[in-house]
């Protein structure tokens, strides 16, 4: 798994700036669709409108946007659109991008796209069972990821300049590490999502809480002390430190106004929504982070296996 690019002078690639705003974009979309999901949920409105593809047996009226409905039909305008623009992307990535495994991933957002509408539509066709829930939320923090990286892929500073690389030399390298942290955020997810949709308790949430913050913390401050002078991993870690605390703050926050508070609620009150909405929105950019870190782990650094590197100094890597 690598994430080496040849010099833009050697591969043909340049930057392309319309693209790469583009992506940017579809990233800022997307992640306002993982808002109106939530919202969705946090508001009991999964099945608002009753019928899929069709709302209320119509392919383009708009219903009238009250109560439940103002969030599931916003939310299918958003994944339509959302949609739209997937399919100019993976165009475009083809037209304008000579990396083979960068129009693969054009590819894959499609079909992750389409996976994901499909998804939605049998949570409706299924009355909201909470294994397809669960998974259509985990796609959709997935695809967010995803758009993410493709912007990087696609910045001035992926394409034009030639990595330096250093050597990790920890018996459990960054490399490693990330990836932990990357299954730790998506177990996290899962039980997070089961929970949410009725089909797990509170309490195995709480102990991948505890889990994923613990290999979080390890992975992010390895990061920062071994690697402070490659500013793209020491940015990535920093921000998976803060986000973390938000995290954490917003999901204690979840519980008091869900499970402690808001327990004997007849409907969602403010408060419940807002904090199940922010903790939802914090642990898609937290993923995305754990990806970013992942991949500019792989980018510049060398395990002991590999070719010789430069060991870590105090010159400062930007790129």
């Amino acid at each position: 798994m690598e994430f080496h690019l040849k010099s833009p002078h050697t591969s043909g690639l340049t930057y392309n700036p319309a693209y790469h705003r583009f992506t940017i974009f579809l990233s800022v979309c997307v992640f306002l669709l993982i808002v109106a999901g939530a919202l969705v949920t946090s508001n009991d409105a999964g099945l608002a409108v009753p019928d899929w593809p069709t709302s209320f047996g119509s392919f383009y009226k708009i219903p009238p946007m009250v109560g439940g409905v103002k969030y599931e039909h916003g939310h299918r305008m958003i994944a339509q659109f959302v949609g739209f623009l997937t399919i100019i992307l993976a165009i475009w990535t083809q037209r304008s991008d000579c990396r083979p495994a960068i129009r693969k991933l054009g590819w894959f957002a499609l079909a992750l796209v389409i996976a994901q509408g499909i998804l939605g539509g049998l949570t409706v066709k299924m009355l909201l069972p909470w294994y397809v829930s669960t998974g259509h939320a985990m796609l959709a923090q997935t695809f967010f990821s995803l758009t993410i990286l493709m912007s990087i892929f696609a910045s001035r500073r992926w394409i034009e300049t030639e990595p330096q690389h250093f050597q990790d030399i920890a018996p459990v390298g960054l490399r490693t590490l990330s990836l932990f942290a990357l299954a730790a955020v998506y177990v996290q997810l899962f039980l997070g999502g089961a929970f949410r949709h009725g089909g797990m308790h509170f309490i195995y949430h709480i102990i991948g809480a505890g889990v994923a913050t613990a290999i979080l913390l390890w992975t992010s401050i390895r990061a920062l002390t071994a690697f402070p002078q490659v500013r793209p991993i020491r940015a990535a870690a920093s921000a998976i430190l803060g986000l973390l605390v938000l995290q954490l703050v917003l999901g204690f926050g979840a519980y008091l106004t869900r499970i402690e508070w808001g327990k004997d609620a007849a409907q969602p009150r403010m408060s419940m929504v807002l904090t199940t909405v922010a903790h939802v929105a914090i642990g898609a950019l937290l993923l995305a982070h754990c990806f970013m870190l992942s991949v500019q782990a792989y980018r510049y650094l060398s395990s002991r296996s590999l070719a010789p590197a430069v060991a870590p100094g105090p010159k400062v890597v930007t790129a």
